[in-house]
Formats: C-alpha cells, sequence, structure tokens
C-alpha cells in the first residue's frame, strides 16, 4: 500500500514542457538580438522541427515575435516578468486541467451521478490550484532562479520540473 505522495503523477505533455524549456531559454540567452531557433535547437536538445511547431503557435498568441532575416530569430514580445508559465501551457496544451469541465449533465443530457459529480468537482479544484500556482510563476522567475542556483558552487543540478 502506498502512503503520502508516492506514485501520484500528473504528466504535461511533451509540448508544454518544451515549450518552457524553449522560452526559458530564449530568455537565459536573448540580447537585442534575436535567438535563433537552431541555438535553442542546439542548446535544448530538440528537434528544431518540434521547435517550430511550438514557436508557431506562441507567436500567434502573441507570446513571442518572429525577425526575419540572415540574423533572424526570435523575441519575447513582452517583457519575461509579464509571461506565466501558465500563459504558456495554455496556448500549447490547452486548459490546465486534469480532467474534462465540471458538468452537471452528460453529453446526452441525462443527469450525472452524485458520485461522479463530486469527484468532477475534486479534480476541478486540483486544475484550479495547478492554475494559481502556474499563472502566478513567470519566465522571469525561473531566471531568478537559474541564477541563485548558479551561485551554488560547484553547479551539478538537473533541471527536472515535476507539475
Amino acid at each position: 500500500m502506498q502512503s503520502g505522495r508516492e506514485g501520484f503523477n500528473i504528466r504535461l505533455s511533451t509540448k508544454g514542457r518544451y515549450a518552457v524549456r524553449a522560452l526559458f531559454d530564449l530568455v537565459l540567452h536573448q540580447t537585442e538580438a534575436p535567438v535563433a531557433l537552431k541555438d535553442i535547437s542546439k542548446r535544448q536538445k530538440i528537434s528544431i522541427n518540434y521547435l517550430e511547431q511550438l514557436f508557431v503557435k506562441l507567436r500567434r498568441a502573441g507570446i513571442i515575435t518572429s525577425v526575419r532575416g540572415p540574423k533572424g530569430g526570435y523575441k519575447l514580445s513582452k517583457p519575461a516578468k509579464d509571461i506565466t508559465i501558465g500563459d504558456i501551457l495554455r496556448v500549447v496544451e490547452g486548459p490546465i486541467s486534469p480532467v474534462p469541465h465540471n458538468e452537471k449533465e452528460s453529453a446526452a443530457g441525462s443527469p450525472i451521478p452524485l458520485e461522479v459529480y463530486v469527484t468532477r468537482l475534486l479534480w476541478k479544484r486540483l486544475g484550479d490550484k495547478m492554475a494559481e500556482f502556474l499563472d502566478s510563476t513567470s519566465l522571469e522567475d525561473l531566471c531568478a532562479e537559474a541564477k541563485e542556483l548558479k551561485s551554488e558552487e560547484p553547479f551539478d543540478h538537473y533541471f527536472m520540473f515535476y507539475i
């Protein structure tokens, strides 16, 4: 029998994890010049084709802007403090929720049993707490944490995020 918090996982898809990593990389390496997708791909070991698909969505949502030409690439469209992890995940993953939305009726119009409805409320509350946390964490917050960790020498941390 499992006890405590062992064995409970809510996983994000690769899209969400890679989008956050790629934008975090973009923030860490941005200067006045745009950051090339190939450089992000190389540093993060994420396929350039996969990144292109993610960046199309992020650009359409207004999180990043693209600059064309030989010195082209991507930049954030607003300050890192104004872009939350929740914003990024909603663009590439959709709503932040461990289960579908809370409805009192099934798709056929018949009432949902009380037990199902109450447990859906539980999962909705969990989703709300997750969204609250992700919406309170910005890309700038991740940068501040990275700087703090980097100052702890020797640096032997591996970035692994579980949500």
